[in-house]
């Protein structure tokens, strides 16, 4: 809400105190009615920048020259690396030097300042969100898994009765130490990505200072901190101990009871991944409009998918070319299949690669910079259709040789990450 404007919070002028702000002085930075105008300016006119109170902060402000106390520094020396003004520009000091006009620079840094401040709210401060909310589910997992560690030991040591007792109160103490050394090790983490998070929001806040202020030099001693934030911490995996029961022995009591595994962890370099700025989503038409008509010269249109907003992959029932146009119509592009079928389907990765499915060889192929490699072979199925999820990842129905199974596998790359497929009901 403007101060100015607001019944609840109406600002008042600093010299009179009771009349409305209309007035403002970028340079004294003080609150000023219409009457306390000429007073605040009596003394010079010249060091003073009265405004109206709506496009405060407006002016910028620089500082005063130390060799010439009525001019103010607007230039820099490159040679010298200080800050001038025009008189000092064409003195004998600086005589041949590389001067260079604030003014660029100014805007140069706020144009940084505020494409750090957009990456940092929007990809990197959600990328530690992200972290440390995994790390608090870790740790706030590890009661139900541990628990089910204790559950083991305990069924087992039922079966032992009274010889066992002292090796499982043992036995879940270990337990116990394990579990905080585990949780010690994954609070350890989350302290150093809980102090990377304050780090961003301090720079955020001086971010945010320095684009609410006028002051030259807080815009211009900005420095960039964004290369060391993007530098994700090694990520720490500890696993869980494992208990070992051995086959009731009383003889061997001790020695055959059972173990666990001891703790163990490792820190994984580029184990985070900067989060992706999200897409904002966009309303779906009511009525779909015609931009354009394309003659794709196909007898049978398959399959279309977008390269881009301007661009489109499509393939034909029973053709091997697959073309490119652009939303003109213009075609841009073809390729052939590598087997010279029809493919089943086309795709394009979050890279822009194209990828189409070919029944007769079995294979998901993929197309970058003009060159078809193989990226998946399948045995007894064969692949049909293909979508690109957000995640990247890769879904593809098939069906079985026989025709009888079909199924939705979901691929990372060419890894197989999950499979999906109805029983016989």
């Amino acid at each position: 809400m403007d101060p100015s404007t607001s019944a609840q919070n109406v600002t008042r002028c600093d010299l009179c105190e009771t009349a409305v702000v209309q007035m403002y002085c970028d340079l004294c930075e003080v609150n000023l009615c219409i009457r306390c105008v000429g007073k605040h300016i009596s003394d010079d006119y010249d060091k003073h920048k009265v405004v109206p109170f709506q496009i405060r902060k407006s002016t910028l402000i620089y500082s005063k020259c130390t060799a010439h106390e009525t001019k103010r520094c607007k230039f820099q020396c490159k040679e010298c690396n200080k800050f001038v003004c025009s008189l000092c520009t064409i003195s004998d000091k600086h005589k041949g030097h590389n001067i260079s006009n604030l003014l660029d620079t100014f805007h140069s840094k706020r144009e940084v300042i505020e494409k750090d401040t957009k990456e940092l709210i929007n990809v990197i401060s959600p990328t530690y969100e992200e972290i440390a909310t995994d790390i608090e589910t870790q740790i706030a997992n590890l009661d139900g898994e541990y628990g089910k560690l204790s559950t083991a030991v305990t069924k087992h040591g039922e079966e032992w009765h009274r010889e066992i007792d002292k090796i499982v109160i043992k036995s879940k103490t270990e337990i116990e130490v394990i579990k905080s050394h585990h949780i010690s090790i994954l609070k350890k983490h989350l302290d150093e990505i809980k102090e990377i998070q304050s780090l961003i929001k301090q720079t955020l806040f001086q971010l945010n200072r320095i684009v609410e202020s006028n002051e030259v030099f807080m815009t211009l001693q900005y420095s960039s901190k964004l290369k060391e934030l993007k530098r994700l911490p090694f990520k720490v995996k500890v696993f869980l101990p494992i208990f070992s029961p051995k086959l009731k022995n009383t003889e061997y009591l001790h020695t055959l009871f059972g173990f666990l595994t001891p703790l163990s962890n490792k820190t994984e370099e580029n184990g985070y991944k900067l989060k992706k700025p999200e897409t904002p989503t966009r309303k779906l038409l009511e009525e779909p409009e015609i931009i354009t008509t394309i003659n794709t010269g196909y007898g049978n249109l398959c399959s279309v998918t977008c390269l881009s907003e301007e661009e489109i992959w499509t393939s034909g029932y029973e053709v091997s070319d697959i073309k490119c146009f652009n939303i003109q119509g213009s075609l841009i592009k073809s390729i052939k299949t590598k087997s010279g079928e029809w493919p089943r389907d086309v795709a394009v990765t979050g890279d822009g690669d194209l990828v189409y499915s070919d029944w007769e060889t079995m294979t998901v192929n993929k197309v970058k910079n003009g060159q078809t490699e193989e990226m998946i072979r399948l045995l007894k199925w064969r692949p049909f259709k293909l979508c690109v999820i957000t995640s990247g990842d890769l879904l593809v129905t098939m069906y079985s040789d026989d025709k009888i199974q079909s199924k939705v596998v979901r691929y990372t790359g060419s890894i197989e990450k999950q499979t999906i497929q109805f029983d016989e009901e």
